[in-house]
C-alpha cells in the first residue's frame, strides 16, 4: 500500500485502487450482484418510487449471507482494509446493491452513511465496485474530509422535492445542506473529490464522508453497483438517534438483535460479522 493512499484515506476519506480487482474476481462479484438483484431480501426497496429518478436499492440481504461471507473471502479486501487502515484486525460487515437504469435515474442524495448505521471510528470501509465504466460525469461525488465533520440527520431518499427531508427528525442531529443549490449558487463552495472508474477499479470511502451522485444519463444509462463493507480495529458502536420518525432503532436497522447488547463507545463487534484477518 503506497502511503499516500493511507494518507488520503485518513484525511480526505476516499481513495481510488485502481485495478484491485482481476477479471475473475471482478466476475464473481458480478454473479453475487446478478443473485441478489434476481433475489431480494426484505429491505430492498426503490428509492424516490414512482418518479423517473428510481433507483432499486438492497442491503445486508440475510438470505445473501452465506454466499457474500464466501465471496470475500476470495477477494483481497481484508489484507488490503488492514494495510489501509493499519489495523490488525478486519471484519466484514454487509453489502449493498445499486441499480440505476433506462438513463433517467438522477443523482443519489448527499448523505452520510453513518446517518443510518451505528457506528463511530476511522476503521470502517466501503467497497464500491461498478460493473460498467464509469465516467466522470456520472461518478460518485465526495466532500473532501467530511468524515471528520458533522455527522448530520439521513435523508428519507423518498422526497425527491427535498433531498434533505430527514430520516429521524426531531433535531437531534443537524440537518443536511442542501449541497447542490449551494453549488449551483457558488460552484466553489464545497471540496469535490471524484473519480472515474473503469472495470475492476475499487473505490473505497469511510462511510461518514458527505457522498451523493453517481446519475445516469442517455450516453451512459445503466449502472450497476456492489457495495462491500468492512471494519477495523478503531470501530465503536454509536448509536443512532432514540427516537426516530422513520423508525430506526438506536442501533439501526440492521443485525439489530445482534447488536442488542452493545453500548456507546462499546468496540463494533459481533459473531454474526465474519472476520478476515
Amino acid at each position: 500500500m503506497d502511503e499516500s493512499k493511507r494518507k488520503a484515506f485518513m484525511e480526505d476519506g476516499a481513495v481510488l485502487i485502481e485495478s484491485c480487482l482481476n477479471e475473475e474476481q471482478l466476475a464473481v462479484c458480478r454473479q453475487a450482484y446478478d443473485w441478489g438483484v434476481e433475489n431480494p431480501g426484505p429491505g430492498s426497496c426503490d428509492l424516490f418510487a414512482g418518479t423517473e429518478h428510481r433507483t432499486m436499492n438492497d442491503n445486508a440481504n440475510p438470505y445473501a449471507k452465506a454466499r457474500l461471507d464466501e465471496l470475500v473471502g476470495a477477494l483481497p479486501f481484508g489484507r488490503l482494509f488492514a494495510d489501509l487502515w493499519g489495523s490488525e484486525h478486519v471484519w466484514y460487515f454487509a453489502e449493498e446493491l445499486f441499480l440505476k437504469s433506462g438513463g433517467k435515474s438522477g443523482r443519489s442524495p448527499w448523505h452520510q452513511d453513518t446517518s443510518y448505521l451505528p457506528w463511530s471510528g476511522m476503521h470502517f470501509g466501503n467497497a464500491w465496485i461498478s460493473f460498467e465504466s464509469v465516467p466522470g460525469r456520472n461518478a460518485l461525488e465526495i466532500v473532501r474530509g467530511s468524515h471528520r465533520g458533522t455527522r448530520h440527520d439521513g435523508t428519507t431518499f423518498q422526497n425527491a422535492e427535498d433531498p434533505t427531508d430527514p430520516l429521524h427528525g426531531n433535531g437531534t442531529w443537524p440537518r443536511l445542506p442542501n449541497i447542490e443549490v449551494e453549488r449551483r449558487a457558488k460552484p466553489e463552495a464545497y471540496d469535490i473529490i471524484s473519480w472515474a472508474t473503469k472495470p475492476g477499479d475499487v473505490l473505497l470511502l469511510h462511510p461518514g464522508v458527505l457522498h451523493g451522485g453517481g446519475a445516469v444519463d442517455a450516453d451512459f444509462p445503466d449502472r450497476h453497483t456492489l457495495v462491500l463493507r468492512f471494519f477495523g480495529d478503531d470501530a465503536t458502536f454509536s448509536p443512532l438517534p432514540d427516537h426516530s420518525v422513520s423508525g430506526f432503532t438506536p442501533a439501526g436497522v440492521l443485525f439489530v438483535d445482534q447488536l442488542a447488547s452493545l453500548r456507546h463507545g462499546d468496540p463494533f463487534r459481533a459473531s454474526c460479522f465474519r472476520q478476515l484477518v
